[in-house]
């Protein structure tokens, strides 16, 4: 058996991105090694295996890269929740405040059918926001959120609590 993979080594620290003051977590060294990407998606699906989760709801744009790849771990499908003005039907919209400023997220009105059980994704968990919106989109169009799933999670910013909840799960901490 290979010995298990720090993943948390593979995560890159850059102060001041995008604003002074921020330190941005880049898991893009980690998606960048086979080993890792396979560890990490397999680690967030675990808890999830036997939640019967229908589809999964991931935000772009990193929430994109691993979203698809859990829905398909999970034989589930996956929905995107895009920034405003991108998606061609009608939509339902959230807004959030971010740990530097507000954005907002949509996504297709009718892309979860009502009663649908959601696994939320994203690359990070921060402030919660960003969580929070996701869940509020899902709960809005009638579906069910069955947990959410982070790759990074800052605990200092007390995301976590936002999402309470719910079950979440995050595969490397840092305070």
């Amino acid at each position: 058996m290979p010995a298990p993979i720090d993943l948390a080594a593979l995560v890159r620290s850059i102060p001041d991105f995008p604003v002074p003051g921020i330190v941005f977590r880049d898991i893009t060294p980690l998606l960048a090694d086979a080993a890792a990407l396979d560890a990490t998606v397999l680690a967030l699906a675990a808890p999830f295996r036997d939640a019967s989760v229908e589809l999964v709801l991931a935000p772009e744009a990193r929430g994109f890269i691993l979203g698809g790849a859990l829905a398909r771990e999970l034989c589930a499908g996956f929905v995107p929740a895009r920034k405003p003005g991108r998606l061609p039907a009608r939509t339902l919209r959230a807004e959030y405040e971010l740990e530097y400023g507000m954005d907002a997220l949509e996504l297709h009105a009718d892309a979860l059918a009502r009663g649908a059980r959601v696994l939320v994704h994203d690359d990070l968990l921060a402030t919660g926001g960003t969580g929070a919106a996701l869940c509020e989109l899902v709960e809005r169009a009638g579906a069910e959120v069955v947990g959410c799933t982070f790759v990074v999670e800052l605990r200092a910013l007390g995301g976590r609590a936002r999402l309470a909840a719910h079950q979440v799960r995050s595969l490397i901490g840092f305070d």
